[in-house]
């Protein structure tokens, strides 16, 4: 067992879940899935908190992109709780539980998660990495906005950038045992830097848009 984690357990989501994300566009691939399960089982240490819980909440929690991202976090609760093979490991509660704590994780959501399983999978999500997170921004706008000419898809990662991460936007951080903060505050910096920030974007743009 991993964590405390069992291992069939791990070897049904490694095998039959993880896999999914293969099919989504470049900022929520199997990378992102791992890194979010690594993230969760970390910041879960801090917590007295069921460890196989959040193991398959972090795999379960982008699922519903396969019906689009405006309710993506919707549908990832659904995908979850109408799979009856995590009732070999947990109860109906704890799938209950479990199904809330991905409908909770969207960055955009304004209200606090419902239970610490949600806040643990939304931070782990925020995972801050200035280099990451602006590269998964211009990914998605060239993956969604193919119609956009550079020109265009800047003004969007721009905006974008500005409405989730800027003093004010609508990213809110939930662990304190997280490195999110630090990392926030030098996004910040680089995105009040007009000419640094486009900069990077040229740079991202050309090795992306190949």
């Amino acid at each position: 067992m991993i964590n405390n984690i069992p291992v069939h357990l791990c070897g049904y989501i490694q095998h039959s879940i993880i896999p999914q994300y293969a099919g989504f566009d470049k900022a929520h691939q199997i990378d992102h899935a791992e890194r979010v399960i690594e993230e969760s089982l970390k910041l879960a240490l801090s917590y007295d908190v069921n460890y196989s819980m959040v193991y398959t909440i972090a795999a379960y929690h982008d699922l519903g992109l396969c019906e689009g991202r405006e309710f993506h976090h919707l549908v990832s609760g659904k995908i979850l709780q109408a799979d009856e093979k995590l009732l070999q490991w947990f109860t109906q509660e704890q799938v209950v539980q479990m199904k809330e704590a991905v409908e909770d994780h969207r960055a955009s959501n304004k209200q606090i998660p419902k239970s610490i399983y949600g806040k643990i999978v939304a931070e782990a999500d925020r995972i801050i990495d200035v280099e990451v997170t602006l590269r998964r921004t211009v990914q998605y706008g060239l993956s969604h906005y193919p119609e956009m000419d550079k020109t265009q898809q800047y003004i969007r990662f721009r905006k974008h950038l500005y409405e989730k991460y800027a003093e004010g936007g609508y990213l809110k951080l939930w662990i304190p045992q997280s490195d999110n903060a630090g990392r926030l505050a030098e996004l910040r910096q680089l995105i009040a830097d007009e000419s640094e920030l486009q900069r990077v974007f040229d740079e991202l743009y050309s090795e992306e848009n190949y």
